[in-house]
């Protein structure tokens, strides 16, 4: 029998409405950044994101 390793990963933002209140589209720039870094890292080991937040 194949077995997979699953993980629930989550994430939260120190700050983010006071950024979101400085400057929103800065904020959702970098957001977008780090969520680049995440992904790649999620597909370097071959996983799936099901379901994201927005």
């Amino acid at each position: 029998m194949e077995r997979k390793l699953s993980t629930i990963f989550a994430s939260d933002v120190v700050g983010f409405s006071k950024m979101m209140g400085k400057n929103e589209e800065k904020t959702l720039q970098i957001l977008g950044e780090r969520r680049e870094v995440i992904d790649n890292v999620i597909t370097k080991h071959n996983g799936n994101c099901f379901r994201r937040c927005r």
